[in-house]
């Protein structure tokens, strides 16, 4: 389904397939050949998607555009199931398997690969050909590359990374409270949306 949102709809050549039950939604841009599976979601909320050629994005991962963090996905990748990729770019030939979860500010280099379950925190930059193991976490820039055990040495580097200004543009203090009201307020530009043909 492809849908209008912001008063801005995708961009979709005729070599592109995208499943029944997938959604496009916004100012988003695919390349040519792309395939977007079932369950699939390329949101621009408030910022661009673009994809590259070739690109292969699975069934129920989810792409979001923010105006401070775009995606950008190059050519010649694969987006695996239940993958998450927020505000983030992605080199070609890049791999990022089932449930791997990439946040806003994240560049990962060409022909990378955030395996099963890997995590790419915000602000976090892995380095081309570089691999994120079934479940690690990448964390800082340069990205160290840390197992989810070492919970004290990511969150010592990912403290300095500003998530809540990177991701809700708050301050460290803000409350759930403040970060939710905003957020409500965000999403609620989902209320004009209009489906096209």
């Amino acid at each position: 389904m492809l849908i209008e949102h912001r008063g801005r709809t995708p961009v979709v050549p005729a070599s592109v397939v995208i499943a029944s039950t997938a959604v496009i939604s916004g100012d988003v841009t695919l390349g040519e050949n792309v395939r977007v599976l079932h369950g699939a979601v390329l949101s621009a909320e408030d910022g661009p998607i673009t994809v590259g050629d070739d690109v292969v994005i699975m069934e129920g991962a989810l792409l979001r555009g923010r105006a401070r963090n775009p995606v950008v996905v190059g050519s010649s990748v694969m987006i695996g199931p239940r993958a998450h990729v927020n505000g983030a770019t992605i080199g070609d030939e890049a791999f990022i398997a089932t449930g791997a979860s990439v946040f806003p500010g994240a560049v990962i280099g060409a022909g990378a690969e955030v395996r099963i379950n890997g995590v790419v925190q915000v602000n976090t930059t892995l380095e081309p050909g570089a691999v994120v193991p079934i479940g690690w976490v990448a964390v800082g820039s340069p990205a160290s590359i840390l197992s989810p055990d070492r919970h004290e040495e990511i969150w010592a580097i990912q403290r300095e990374l500003g998530f809540t200004a990177t991701v809700y543009g708050v301050g460290p203090d803000a409350t759930m409270r403040d970060i939710m009201r905003e957020q409500v307020q965000f999403y609620g530009a989902h209320r004009d949306d209009r489906a096209l043909e």
